[in-house]
């Protein structure tokens, strides 16, 4: 079964903006999917509408084989959605802005109690369930926020930036917990801005520009279409000027730093024989970029320039 069908999907406004131009979209269920798309591009409105925060213009949204429109109730308790800000009260314990949430959705007291105690626990957060939020850490904030939305033990868990505003350490000890929910059966669609996440944590992927789908395909197929890998090469000794090696795109970043574009039918080995012919030695490396984020940007520039 599929966890999210949607069919021909479109927003429009009243000033007669559109923010979603009929777009398609399926994810499988298990799966752990990356929505992205550039500021303004309908990410959002997308989200909203999934989560019947916003009503759709026109087109259908399937969830778990329940029509949002049709069986909206039973829609929205498959899904548990962790929103870019923190939106709970602060001056609340952990313990009740977790528990208080399982009533929303009909659960009674005594199981709403064991279902919080699970969630934080599944979140590392047991030991300060009695601690008032605001004295939280922002990454603790953000493990409360998908504690909340997890309770009710949704089939679809959308988190939007999840990690927006926290340290590298934090985030990447939440990719750890959305991993582990992610395999132990809730499928997860997930917006961020930091594309390493995607291409980390996500096997499946599309990508949504000015409203409309402009990839939709699984990550390790859109990543082979890359044909170009950035680096920054770090040089012993200074240099004047980029030096010209053919089949490779080079530029000086400093006078002891270089970027280099490399062609995958050309590879490392030959580069470096060229830039020893030239006198320079590298002593280190590192990627410029990560693949998923060039990619990113050759869709958007593409798609822009096809709407142009």
């Amino acid at each position: 079964m599929k966890a999210l069908s949607i069919r021909k999907l479109t927003k429009k406004y009243n000033n007669g903006f559109e923010a979603l131009k009929g777009i398609d979209l399926d994810v499988d269920s298990g799966d752990f999917f990356a929505l992205l798309g550039p500021n303004g591009a309908g990410k959002s409105t997308t989200i909203g509408i999934i989560s019947s925060l916003v009503n759709a213009t026109s087109g259908s949204v399937t969830i778990f084989g329940h029509d949002l429109q049709k069986d909206r109730e039973r829609a929205k308790t498959c899904i548990g959605l962790v929103p870019q800000e923190i939106n709970f009260n602060q001056f609340e314990t952990v313990k009740h802005i977790v528990q208080i949430q399982a009533g929303y959705y009909g659960i009674g007291q005594k199981e709403a109690k064991q279902r919080t105690e699970r969630c934080l626990r599944q979140m590392d957060l047991w030991t300060q369930r009695d601690t008032v939020s605001r004295r939280l850490s922002g990454g603790m904030k953000r493990r409360v926020m998908i504690a909340r939305a997890m309770v009710h033990s949704p089939k679809l868990l959308i988190l939007d930036e999840p990690t927006a505003g926290v340290d590298i350490e934090i985030r990447r000890s939440m990719w750890e917990l959305m991993e582990e929910v992610n395999k132990q059966g809730t499928t997860i669609i997930l917006t961020t801005h930091y594309l390493e996440e995607a291409e980390s944590l996500c096997r499946n992927i599309a990508i949504i520009n000015n409203g409309q789908i402009v990839e939709h395909s699984d990550m390790a197929s859109l990543l082979n279409r890359l044909n170009i890998d950035h680096f920054v090469l770090d040089l012993a000794e200074p240099i004047k000027s980029a030096p010209h090696c053919t089949g490779y795109q080079i530029d000086k970043i400093s006078d002891r730093s270089l970027s280099v574009g490399v062609p995958k039918e050309q590879g490392l080995n030959k580069l470096f024989e060229m830039l020893t012919a030239h006198n320079i030695k590298v002593i280190s490396l590192k990627n410029k970029s990560n693949r998923l984020e060039q990619m990113f940007m050759d869709l958007i520039g593409s798609s822009a320039a096809e709407q142009s």
